[in-house]
């Protein structure tokens, strides 16, 4: 036996591990890079590897040949890497995402609360015998029948009175439209 190989059989030594990094990290360095495709994160995962080997002194508890070792050491880890930055980008999609919603509500109620306001000033534009017969219609949700009947006056004129008020809020509120339909639409969609 040379003193090659009797250095190659003993790894425990700084002289037999300097041999086998020596030896095979290119190789190992450039099988990472075909499983990662990633230069530095190759050069890495074989340094970690023959660094976790030196400070923990697992030559021992090898069964297989040095090289058959080293090689599915690599490729585990490689594995390992790839399954970490996966579920690292699933959940940084997952947090843009939330925060996107998060802002997008934040967004909408402020839209909301300015359209509200808005609304309000409409409301108070409209006569007010208008204002109570749209009141009654649209947030009380009662019928054209029931409000002329507790106002006393006819379907007609409540139907008039309707049309009027409509005609007003929609010129009142023309510029907020859009915003009111992609609000709509946003809610449907949830």
């Amino acid at each position: 036996m040379n003193k090659e190989n009797t250095i190659q059989m003993n790894p425990n030594t700084e002289a037999g591990f300097e041999y086998i990094f020596k030896t095979y990290f290119r190789e190992l360095h450039a099988y990472a890079f075909s499983l990662l495709k990633d230069w530095d994160t190759g050069e890495e995962i074989v340094q970690a590897l023959f660094l976790k080997l030196w400070e923990k002194n697992e030559w021992a508890n090898i069964n297989t040949s040095i090289k058959s070792y080293l090689y599915k050491c690599v490729y585990h880890d490689s594995l390992n890497f790839m399954r970490r930055e996966k579920t690292y980008l699933r959940y940084q999609t997952l947090t843009a995402h939330t925060l996107k919603n998060e802002t997008d509500d934040a967004s909408n109620k402020l839209k909301l609360s300015e359209v509200e306001h808005h609304l309000h000033l409409a409301l108070n534009k409209l006569p007010e015998k208008c204002r109570a017969i749209f009141h009654m219609s649209r947030f009380e949700q009662l019928k054209y029948q029931e409000i002329a009947n507790q106002l006393e006056i006819s379907i007609k004129t409540v139907e008039t009175h309707m049309v009027k008020a409509l005609r007003i809020l929609r010129k009142e509120m023309q510029e907020f439209l859009p915003l009111i339909a992609v609000m709509l639409i946003n809610m449907f969609r949830s």
